[in-house]
């Protein structure tokens, strides 16, 4: 931060770049190299309002990427009931608790009918983890089929099954990988509804070469959204007929919301929506709190009797007073300002320039999503669809000098991803349009 002076004091010029090498010298010495920071000259972020990050300097980036603050940065009715329920009463789920029981029918109150019991996490990682173990012990199997280049944690349960960042080498045999349903690298774009039957049916084959293996196939984990996978927007018949594989091997069937879930995509709360099914597991994680560590598994009745016969679930952390007053100030908040509403809106407004953009500059090879969430594939070459990685990076690190925030994504990197807050209206996303604009001019000519 700025320093302050004292009467009589001079003190030398202020240098943002400076302090900010300082402190990743100091982050480096504290947190160890595991860590990775943004961006090529990293962020020294001080300070959120709505849809806006600050830095130290005190200037502002219109953020295009940060799912957490699902409702925008620091949003009044969310702090305020934080701090509420923080100077009242923070304990565990041992206690009866009115705040509690109501978030959990609350959550279940948005899904389909049948997944009507709620388990609280901290965070998605942890859904997905207990998810892992109440598949087990439910179906008898031990192994799980995951997508190539997907992202569902980081514990020791489902790393394995975050093929993004699991190398092959390391993969346990209780874990089989099919292919994502992307149809524009496929070239299937002609013949989307069979490849996507296909890439379904991928699922049914992974889960009997577990059991071939001596595993049998416990579940299937899906991000309804593709994120890392590079935003993959396929049709219906890919999830019915890869829920029908599993569940025909003996496994569940569960669907990773963290990235979808809450009108992300705009037309329904959850991904799994547009596809007509409903999976046996749900696991939701960081949007749920706008920032606090919120994450829920919540599955069917049945299922959750089943794994209790043998198994009990505690978590210190998660479910408490405070974690379910912030829950519910952010369903309350989608709800008063009818944020599905503006997803949809700016979603539509949003991917029409999108396209605009497609046209004009051949790097952008293909653009899919929906609501506020899209991929924006970069090209080499669209006939052959060759990867433009490098445009990519540079072109996010444009965007970055010139005041907005996105992400890249994807097994190639080729991806730039778009992911705001659900606040992000139609003058942020005219923003975001007209410097993208820039960057892809820029690099089209050599940037």
């Amino acid at each position: 931060m700025r320093p302050s002076a004292c009467p009589g004091t001079r003190l030398a010029p202020y240098n943002a770049a400076m302090e900010r090498n300082d402190l990743r010298r100091r982050r480096a010495r504290a947190l160890g190299p595991a860590y990775r920071l943004f961006y090529d000259v990293p962020l020294h972020i001080v300070r959120g309002e709505g849809a806006w990050l600050y830095d130290a300097d005190g200037r502002r980036y219109l953020d295009g990427y940060n799912n957490v603050a699902v409702v925008g940065h620091a949003h009044p009715a969310v702090v305020d009931a934080l701090a509420a329920q923080a100077a009242r009463l923070n304990s565990h789920t041992r206690y009866l608790h009115e705040g509690v029981v109501a978030y959990a029918e609350r959550l279940t109150s948005l899904l389909p009918d049948g997944l009507d019991t709620c388990m609280f996490t901290c965070t998605g990682t942890e859904a997905n983890d207990l998810a892992v173990r109440m598949a087990r012990a439910v179906t008898g199997h031990t192994g799980a089929v995951t997508l190539a280049d997907a992202y569902h944690g980081h514990s020791v349960a489902v790393y394995p099954l975050s093929t993004e960042d699991c190398p092959a080498q390391e993969r346990p045999p209780w874990v089989a990988v099919a292919p994502a349903p992307d149809e524009y690298r496929a070239g299937a774009r002609n013949r989307r509804d069979a490849f996507a039957a296909e890439r379904g049916a991928a699922v049914g084959e992974a889960a009997a070469g577990l059991s071939a293996r001596g595993h049998g196939a416990a579940l299937f984990l899906c991000d309804t959204a593709f994120s890392s996978n590079g935003v993959l927007m396929p049709p219906p018949a890919y999830l019915e007929t890869a829920f029908a594989g599993i569940r025909a091997a003996g496994g569940l069937a569960l669907a990773d919301e963290v990235q979808a879930g809450l009108w992300r995509l705009g037309e329904q709360a959850w991904g799994f929506r547009a596809a007509g099914v409903v999976p046996d597991i749900v696991t939701l994680g960081k949007p749920l709190g706008a920032g606090y560590p919120i994450g829920a598994l919540v599955t069917r009745r049945d299922i959750a009797e089943a794994f209790a016969r043998e198994h009990h679930y505690f978590n210190t952390f998660a479910g408490s007073p405070v974690a379910a007053a912030v829950g519910l100030a952010v369903l309350d908040v989608i709800e008063a300002e009818d944020i599905p509403r503006n997803v949809r809106a700016t979603g539509r407004h949003l991917a029409d320039g999108l396209h605009g953009l497609q046209q004009r500059y051949p790097l952008v090879g293909d653009v899919r999503g929906a609501g506020l969430f899209f991929g924006i594939e970069l090209v080499r070459d669209r006939a052959t669809r060759a990867p433009a990685p490098d445009a990519a990076g540079r072109i996010r690190e444009r965007l970055r000098e010139n005041g907005v925030l996105l992400g890249t994504t994807g097994p190639h990197g080729n991806v730039l991803k778009i992911r705001p807050p659900l606040v992000f209206g139609r003058a942020h996303a005219d923003l975001l349009l007209q410097v993208l604009e820039e960057s892809l001019e820029w690099a089209q000519h050599g940037g």
